[in-house]
């Protein structure tokens, strides 16, 4: 059965209504669309020359070659300086992430204003267990990621361009109305990897920080340190996914490397954004004790035991479908090591239900936050501090 666009277009807006997302309702395009009127849309092979047309000058780059006088524009190669992959790029051409690209001399972020995916989530779901447990995040991406990871599970938006998710250009101004609409006192980028679109991050957080909504990031890490320090003076509230502790892992399963990762979880760590790292515990690839105890050891020797560090559970998606679920027992195995070495908050991820996903004080070992799934069932801090013993509990509470 086929389906027009422009019922799919009104599915797409009955969907974002249900989820709160009001301020769409008032968008012109929307207008266009329930009026009937699709004309002056740009689909198609026209979308992207709209994209490009739109898409505003980019914030870390300088060029590379063809700026001598008397040579043109078109001829100027650009160094992209957002991320370590440092894409030198020619006129017409995109970076690794395909979201950055020189047009006549000058990168322009081609994602500015374009998210694909827009959901109202638990803020436990990204996951951030010591950030205002209980609290909703509005969430949203845009295509493109630096990385090829083998095994993500958002691969439709993150290894998909710009062009290949259509829809209206959306102000940094409406995203945070529609926040403030849906009542979520959080704003989640998130599904892709968001360093992307840094530019739209950081006038969207700008945006949000004057309605008093809070702005959290979802990365993997890897960008370059001035990008970074612009986003840790917006952002709350930063997980960063610290994918092995191999740069042979890295390379071979997430097309990238490991020492950049680890130089932004330090400079985040001595920023005054909430931190918080996620290992993603993959079967047979970065699974071992010695990589699992080199992590660990990393971690407390670099940012030390309050630092919630979630070790998750893998399920086969894109190019690893041909391995199995991580192992319940190997996900205790590392939570057990974290324990021993000495960590605070080591939880066991992506398994609803286990003892693991609990917050446990480090006084006096009782359970001061419960959870089942991605919703909180017991709180016992008051103040920040375990209402059983007084210990200080690290996060943000309130």
């Amino acid at each position: 059965m086929m389906i027009s666009r422009r019922d799919l277009l009104l599915t797409c807006l009955k969907m974002l209504a249900a989820s709160g997302c009001g301020i769409i309702l008032s968008d012109p395009f929307w207008q266009r669309i329930l009026s009937g009127d699709d004309s002056g849309l740009a689909f198609g092979a026209s979308y992207l020359d709209e994209i490009v047309r739109l898409a505003p000058v980019a914030r870390y780059w300088k060029p590379l070659a063809g700026q001598g006088e008397g040579a043109s524009r078109e001829k100027t190669i650009v160094k992209c300086l957002l991320c370590p992959n440092g894409c030198a790029i020619a006129n017409g051409k995109r970076g690794t992430c395909r979201t950055r690209m020189n047009v006549n001399g000058e990168l322009r972020s081609l994602v500015y204003g374009r998210p694909v995916s827009i959901h109202i989530d638990p803020i436990e779901k990204k996951p951030l267990y010591h950030y205002l447990p209980s609290s909703s995040a509005f969430s949203l991406a845009t295509a493109g990621c630096p990385l090829s990871c083998k095994f993500c599970q958002n691969w439709e938006i993150s290894q998909a361009s710009p062009e290949d998710h259509q829809g209206p250009f959306a102000h940094p101004s409406r995203i945070a109305d529609a926040a403030k609409n849906s009542k979520s006192p959080v704003i989640a980028f998130t599904y892709n990897e968001p360093t992307v679109f840094s530019e739209y991050m950081v006038d969207i957080a700008g945006e949000a920080r004057r309605k008093n909504i809070r702005s959290v990031m979802i990365s993997c890490g890897f960008i370059n340190e001035d990008p970074l320090a612009e986003l840790c003076g917006v952002l709350d509230a930063i997980k960063i996914d610290l994918k092995g502790y191999s740069e042979n892992f890295y390379r071979t399963v997430c097309g990238a490397s490991l020492r950049p990762v680890l130089k932004s979880i330090k400079q985040i760590a001595k920023s005054r954004a909430h931190l918080e790292i996620v290992n993603l515990v993959v079967p047979t690839l970065n699974d071992s004790d010695k990589m699992l105890q080199d992590l660990i050891n990393w971690i407390l020797g670099e940012v030390g035991a309050d630092i919630p560090v979630h070790f998750t559970r893998f399920h086969p998606d894109y190019q690893l479908r041909n391995l199995s679920p991580t192992p319940v027992a190997t996900l205790e195995r590392a939570r057990d090591l974290a324990l021993a070495k000495g960590m605070h908050y080591p939880y066991v991820g992506n398994v609803p239900g286990h003892p693991g996903n609990h917050t446990y004080c480090p006084g006096c070992g009782k359970v001061v936050i419960e959870r089942q799934s991605f919703f909180v069932t017991a709180m016992n801090i008051n103040n920040g501090q375990c209402k059983f013993c007084g210990q200080k509990i690290a996060g943000v509470w309130a």
